[in-house]
């Protein structure tokens, strides 16, 4: 067994502790939002970030760097462990999980040890760099409780039963697994079989969504998908948003955690205020009158409310060419955040979701090998949405991690892994160049293929956008009725842009007959103008 001292290697980076580069501020006062334990009904949690380490493997998992098995140690007076923690080790140590305590009020046992233990897998017969044999254990609960984590050991004997605390069922909900974190192969698809998985709950949103992650994982000998042993906790406090953010803490975490936005340098198309496009001629059709298009009220007043996406209704640029050109290009000087602020996981984060308007996406460009080519009108619309979601712990309001919205779809990135305005804990962002999907890193990033695609370049210019100015909260359900008055814009539920009309053959036949058609991402090869921030799947669900 291949066994590696720490005297024999370079130092690993998860041996590095990740610190925001700048301290957490202490915020206005308020509620349970930043208090350090949370009330889920019958459970007090806690959230700890303070580990000793377990047991290290020095090859397999992302990167073939091998993984690191923790216990959270530091666990306040009354609180109990509910699994260990394990990180890939090609990052810093960054993670937490939560210790649970049961309240005074609660008289039926939310809390008991296990049974017994069963061992998932050990690496005692198998050929692995380690710094140790490791075990894997699965407690066995009691009837009617839930196991929601592993415990690790460096030795064949079983853990002790007062090591870890199992859950009543009715306090837990079904997890699923999401993120890969290590197995003895290069993938998680050649580790014969064992493979170690983030969990989460498997129903996330805003609306009967209670499940709370625990930041443990599952070890699993197969990719079965039936139901897994381990499960998530659940807040039973029928709407609990106690440890969620006040008004005046909420613009604190924004001025806490803004981030940067990057325009490309050779980018025309810019974002905009709302108010800037209304008042510049933006216009409202209606089917069936298209020849009598109305002036959108700078506040967008005269915009339809509610309703259905039924095609009834589409806003457009100016008629005016010499208008409908400047327009087009945006005004970065007026451009604002539009902010969301949702709970998430039962309550025990925030997603602070900020929206970024452009009156235009301009063409797109492929990459077809060392060619770049031009792709005509492909991949324009009028009006387009883009967004970036800050995710904040509600035990400290620690930034955990940013999403990214690309087109379609995004990317989260976790806090240790993003780039930060110096000295500030402001993220950056970069907006691709015409599309605007938004980036953690500049470079280049092919969307369709590795070799055949479509172009996303982001990099950093003077054309800056700090989303902690100026912003405008939006929506922020939970804070009740009054509290934040959504503008009629957002309660406008038809198309910001017309319907795409151009020939796309001819476009194609435009690129030298290059055949590069079955390449093309769907979103590009024409549909309807694009929808506002409400009818994004995010606005009441977790970002995908």
């Amino acid at each position: 067994m291949g066994n590696k001292s720490s005297s024999q290697r370079e130092a690993l980076p998860i041996e590095t502790t990740f610190k925001l580069p700048a301290d957490i501020p202490v915020w206005p006062q308020g509620d349970g939002f930043g208090k350090g334990i949370i009330d889920l009904g019958e459970l007090q949690v806690s959230q700890i970030s303070t580990f000793t380490k377990i047991w290290t493997t020095f090859e397999g998992g992302p990167d073939n760097g091998g993984a690191t098995f923790f216990e959270p140690t530091s666990i306040p007076q009354g609180f109990f462990m509910l699994g260990c923690y394990c990180q890939p080790n090609n990052k810093p140590l960054f993670g937490s999980v939560l210790v649970a305590k049961q309240n005074n009020s609660s008289q039926n046992e939310p809390l008991k040890k296990p049974l017994d233990y069963t061992l998932i897998w050990t690496t005692k017969s198998q050929n692995i760099k380690q710094d140790n044999t490791g075990y894997v254990w699965l407690p066995t609960p009691p009837d009617g409780y839930k196991a929601l984590g592993h415990v690790i050991t460096v030795t064949p004997e079983k853990p002790s039963l007062d090591k870890i605390r199992c859950v009543r069922s009715d306090l837990t909900e079904e997890a699923e697994t999401y993120s890969w974190i290590w197995g003895p192969g290069k993938s998680s698809n050649d580790s014969n079989g064992f493979n170690v998985y983030a969990t989460r709950p498997i129903n996330r949103g805003i609306i009967q969504a209670q499940g709370v992650p625990i930041g443990t994982f599952i070890a699993q000998n197969s990719a079965s998908n039936s139901t897994l042993p381990l499960s998530c906790l659940k807040n039973t406090k029928t709407n609990n948003f106690s440890s969620m953010p006040n008004l005046p803490q909420i613009k604190a975490l924004i001025q806490a955690y803004s981030p940067i936005v990057y325009l490309h340098p050779d980018e025309e198309y810019l974002p905009s205020s709302v108010n800037w496009y209304f008042s510049n001629g933006a216009l409202l059709y209606k089917k069936g009158e298209e020849s009598k298009p109305i002036p959108v009220d700078p506040s967008g007043s005269n915009l339809p409310q509610g309703g259905d996406n039924d095609g009834a209704y589409w806003l457009d640029l100016p008629e005016d060419k010499t208008n409908k050109e400047r327009v087009k290009n945006g005004d970065l000087q007026s451009s604002q955040g539009y902010i969301h602020v949702k709970p998430m996981f039962g309550s025990t984060f925030t997603d602070i979701c900020i929206w970024i308007f452009y009156p235009f996406n301009g063409p797109s460009r492929a990459k077809l090998g060392l060619i770049n080519v031009s792709l005509g009108k492909i991949g324009e619309h009028v009006g387009d949405w883009e967004h970036v979601t800050l995710r904040i712990s509600n035990f400290n309001g620690g930034l955990n991690r940013v999403y990214f919205s690309q087109h379609s779809g995004g990317e989260w990135v976790d806090s240790s892994e993003l780039e930060f305005r110096s000295g500030t804990n402001k993220p950056a962002a970069y907006s691709s160049l015409h599309g605007h999907a938004m980036y953690s890193k500049p470079g280049l990033v092919l969307q369709g293929g590795s070799t055949i695609g479509i172009r996303n370049d982001a990099a950093r210019s003077e054309k800056v956008l700090d989303l902690g100015l100026g912003f405008e909260i939006v929506s922020g359900e939970y804070l009740g009725t009054g509290i934040v008055v959504e503008p009629p814009w957002l309660n406008y539920l038809r198309h910001w842009g017309p319907k795409i009309s151009y020939d796309l053959q001819e476009e194609l036949d435009k690129v030298e007959k290059v055949k590069i058609e079955d390449s093309l991402p769907n979103e590009l090869l024409g549909e309807d103008g694009p929808t506002g921030p409400k009818l994004k799947r995010s606005w009441n669900g977790d970002e995908v």
